[in-house]
C-alpha cells in the first residue's frame, strides 16, 4: 500500500509546488506543513524550497559552476583538482584518468562513480550509468529542490580523494544561518560503518543527533586549522538565509565539498524532537525571491 501511495504522489508532480511539497512533506513525515506559518527546521527548508528562488543556488548546487564561486570567493587552493567536464558519456576518455579518480553528475545527488582501481573498471556499464544520469532532472526525482531544476546536466572528473587513517574521508558539514555557522554535522567512515555527530563550534559534542545514522563514539580531535575552516565557510555562507558547507581536511589540507541548501530534501529529522524546533528558530526566513 506504501508502494503504491509513493507512486500516486510521485504522479502528482506536475501540480503546483506548493501544493506537491505539501504531500510530499506529510508522506515522509506524518506532520502537516503550514507554509504560511513555518516553524520547524524542515517546515522552513520547503519553504526555501517553494519561496526563494535566488538565481544564485543554481549555480551553487551545480558541482562544476560552483567552483568559479568558490575560487573568487575563497581562492582555487580549496578545490579538489579537475580532471575533466563531459557533457556526452562518450566523451569520458578513461585512457587519460588516472587510476583513481571520481566521476559525478554536476546535477543532482549522490550520482558519484568512485573508482579506486581503474584496471577493474567496466567502461561500458560506466557509461550506461552516465547516460542515466544525464538523461534525469534532480528537481523531479524528490520533493521538487527548486535549485536544481535549471542546472545543465554534465559531467565531471575529479581527483581521488584519501584521508590517512581511514578508509573513506571524514566530512565536515557546517550549518549556517544567515551566514553565520551555528554547528557541525561530522560524518565518519561512510564506505563500512557509517556514524555521525553533531559539534558546537566550541568542538563539544550536542545534545541531539538525527535519525539517519548512530552516533560515533571516537574522541574525534579538533583540526589545528578549525578556524581556517570556519573563515572559509563564513565567506561561502555568506548573504544565504540557509546554507550547509561541506569542507574536507587532509593532512590539514582543506577542500571543498559542496554547498547544500535543502539538507536530506528538508526530511531531516532530529531527535530529541524538541531540537526540530530549536534549530529552526536559527532560521530567519527572508523575504520571497521567485525567479520560476
Amino acid at each position: 500500500m506504501k508502494r503504491f501511495l509513493l507512486g500516486l504522489i510521485k504522479k502528482l508532480k506536475f501540480l503546483p509546488q506548493p501544493f506537491y511539497v505539501k504531500v510530499y512533506y506529510e508522506y515522509y513525515t506524518g506532520k502537516k506543513l503550514d507554509l504560511e506559518n513555518p516553524r520547524e527546521f524542515n517546515e522552513k527548508i520547503q519553504w526555501l524550497k517553494v519561496y526563494y528562488k535566488d538565481p544564485r543556488l543554481t549555480q551553487l548546487v551545480d558541482k562544476y559552476s560552483v567552483r568559479s564561486f568558490v575560487k573568487e570567493k575563497v581562492g582555487a587552493e580549496y578545490l579538489n583538482e579537475l580532471l575533466g567536464v563531459y557533457e556526452h558519456p562518450n566523451e569520458v576518455d578513461f585512457s587519460a584518468l588516472p587510476d583513481k579518480f571520481v566521476i559525478k553528475g554536476v546535477h543532482g545527488y549522490n550520482w558519484n562513480l568512485i573508482v579506486e582501481d581503474k584496471s577493474q573498471l567496466s567502461a561500458w556499464k560506466a557509461r550506461l550509468k552516465f547516460r542515466k544520469w544525464l538523461s534525469r532532472n534532480y528537481y523531479y526525482r524528490g520533493g521538487l529542490e527548486w535549485a536544481y531544476k535549471n542546472v545543465k546536466p554534465r559531467l565531471i572528473a575529479e581527483a581521488y580523494l584519501e584521508e590517512i587513517g581511514r578508509k573513506s574521508i571524514s566530512d565536515y558539514k557546517f550549518f549556517c544561518f544567515n551566514g553565520e555557522p551555528r554547528f557541525i554535522q561530522v560524518d565518519l567512515d561512510r564506505k563500512e560503518s557509517h556514524s555521525r555527530r553533531y559539534l558546537g563550534l566550541d568542538w563539544t559534542p550536542l545534545p541531539f543527533r538525527d535519525t539517519d545514522y548512530p552516533p560515533f563514539d571516537e574522541i574525534l580531535e579538533k583540526p589545528d586549522n578549525f578556524e581556517e575552516m570556519l573563515r572559509v565557510v563564513r565567506k561561502l555562507a555568506l548573504d544565504f538565509p540557509f546554507v550547509r558547507v561541506d569542507l574536507y581536511n587532509l593532512s590539514g589540507r582543506i577542500v571543498f565539498g559542496e554547498m547544500t541548501f535543502y539538507p536530506a530534501d528538508g526530511l531531516l529529522e532530529f531527535v530529541p524532537d524538541s531540537y526540530n524546533q530549536v534549530i529552526g528558530d536559527y532560521l530567519k526566513l527572508p523575504a520571497p525571491v521567485d525567479q520560476g
